[in-house]
């Protein structure tokens, strides 16, 4: 294996970088968290001339993998150096190999900011195999936004250094969402899916794997397709403790006016597909500045999916306006108990419904217990000049009957942070893994002024005492996405 590029800093435990204006409240806990990222280690210029804004040493959307032999050992990546047209300069790993406290850097060579050939990488994923293998895949993006395909790279020395970047997908068909799996009990098998758009005016659900170890990958084909019209989006690929595959998606059928998330389940590795098995239709519809109405990108009702590796029940947590009447997003979550054919009626579990919960990431641990991390804005306050956020960590230990609490970051100026077209953006989705007995949380986060880094990558590696507290305000989204924008139709790609 060749070392593309790698840095190596051990980053201690550090307070999370929140404003000291007398605007924004303080936490009520203010125990310490682990940063992960730190300035850009890239050239200043080293992706060339390119359209659009380049927002340097902004950290975000980030995944968070944990080894199914050795579970103190992470491994989570990021895209850095985000532009305002999509993508970032290159995509950072992070390796933890003490549940979260400190953390190494280095970086595969997807871009040529890290050594690669495509101007810009996008929606990094990762995943652990059960012999320590990792496996991070990306977007490959042109210097004009323009998707070119997708790439897998793989490390066998715990994640500290990389294989040149392999193209299992290179057809410029506007490829997007790609997630990847490693199969947690045979090392061989590892199962990629993503959406495939502009094909025919439709948008299918493509996949492809790995029988040995990386070694090379099946060509990519649809295993779901929608009609002329329809699609598909943010597929997700859980492994049931019986080698079950399900693949949870957003599905738009053709013709239709809502959309729902789904699931498809393979008994064969993925050979062939039956479904799609509905959860619940997708209520999402989008995040703003309550005050202003200002748009906030956060991966509208994209689904996190987790499974318990031992009773095989399938958890699914989603951006939800429901319970709201439609006026503002909550979080919701979703459970099967029989492979992903019947689920649950989703649930509201955010704690303060009457303002607005977003970009929720499921996970579970050995044990059964289910943990999902959430934004929320309950003290946001009355300025409009900045939008505080915090997120927490909901646990529950009765398979998402109750949850418990927790304080894990705020509150920070979600307006601090990079801007996607006229929307703030922390990533459509963040990471969240069982490392032992707990969990760790692994997201973004805004610094405050006047730090030249908009927001960085943090790592909660315990639960926290406290609650912060909520002023009574109740938000409502007077400007509701229209279906196409919200659920990443063609028409609005979200790389």
């Amino acid at each position: 294996m060749s070392r593309i590029w790698i840095q190596v800093c051990a980053i201690p435990a550090a307070a999370l970088l929140v404003s000291q204006d007398a605007r924004l409240p303080r936490h009520a806990a203010e125990a310490p968290l682990s940063i992960v990222s730190g300035p850009s280690p890239y050239p200043v210029g080293c992706q060339g001339s390119q359209p659009g804004t380049d927002y340097l040493n902004a950290a975000v959307e980030t995944m968070l993998a944990a080894d199914p032999a050795n579970p103190r050992h992470l491994i989570g990546v990021w895209q850095q150096n985000r532009w305002s047209n999509g993508a970032a300069d290159g995509l950072m790993t992070a390796v933890s190999t003490n549940g979260g406290m400190t953390w190494n850097l280095a970086s595969a060579a997807f871009t040529q900011c890290s050594g690669g050939v495509i101007a810009r990488g996008s929606d990094p994923w990762a995943t652990i195999a059960p012999d320590g293998t990792a496996y991070q895949i990306a977007l490959s993006v042109s210097s004009g936004a323009v998707p070119t395909g997708v790439l897998v790279s793989r490390s066998t020395d715990a994640g500290y250094s990389w294989s040149t970047p392999m193209a299992i997908a290179s057809d410029n068909l506007g490829d997007d969402k790609e997630t990847i799996t490693a199969d947690p009990k045979d090392a061989n098998f590892v199962y990629a899916v993503w959406d495939w758009t502009n094909v025919g005016n439709t948008q299918p659900a493509v996949f492809s794997k790995t029988a040995n170890a990386g070694a090379n990958w099946t060509a990519p084909r649809a295993i779901y397709s929608p009609g002329t019209g329809g699609y598909t989006c943010c597929n997700q690929i859980d492994v049931l403790p019986d080698g079950t595959l399900v693949d949870i998606f957003v599905l738009t059928p053709r013709g239709s006016t809502s959309s729902y998330v789904a699931a498809l389940q393979s008994a064969d590795r993925g050979d062939t597909w039956g479904g799609p098995f509905i959860v619940a239709n997708d209520e999402a519809i989008g995040v703003v500045d309550a005050r202003t109405q200002a748009g906030i990108r956060t991966g509208n009702g994209i689904p996190s999916s987790a499974v318990d590796p031992s009773s095989g029940a399938i958890y699914v947590a989603w951006e939800d306006a429901r319970y709201s009447g439609e006026q503002r997003e909550g979080v919701v979550v979703s459970k099967s108990t029989d492979g992903g054919f019947t689920w649950s009626n989703p649930a509201q579990m955010n704690r303060v419904t009457e303002v607005q919960a977003f970009l929720p990431t499921i996970a579970v641990g050995p044990g059964g217990a289910v943990a999902i991390t959430y934004y929320d804005f309950r003290q946001a306050g009355s300025d409009p000049s900045v939008l505080p956020a915090n997120v927490w960590l909901d646990v529950s230990d009765d398979g998402g009957a109750t949850w418990r609490e927790s304080p894990v970051a705020g509150p920070f100026d979600i307006k601090r942070a990079a801007l996607s077209g006229k929307a703030y953006f922390l990533g459509d989705y963040q990471g969240l893994a069982a490392s032992g007995g707990s969990f760790v949380p692994f997201f973004a986060a805004t610094n405050a002024a006047p730090s030249p880094i908009p927001s960085s990558v943090f790592a909660s590696p315990r639960e926290r005492a406290g609650r912060a507290e909520w002023d009574g305000h109740v938000e409502v989204n007077r400007n509701p996405l229209p279906l196409q924008v919200r659920k990443h139709a063609p028409t609005e790609p979200r790389r």
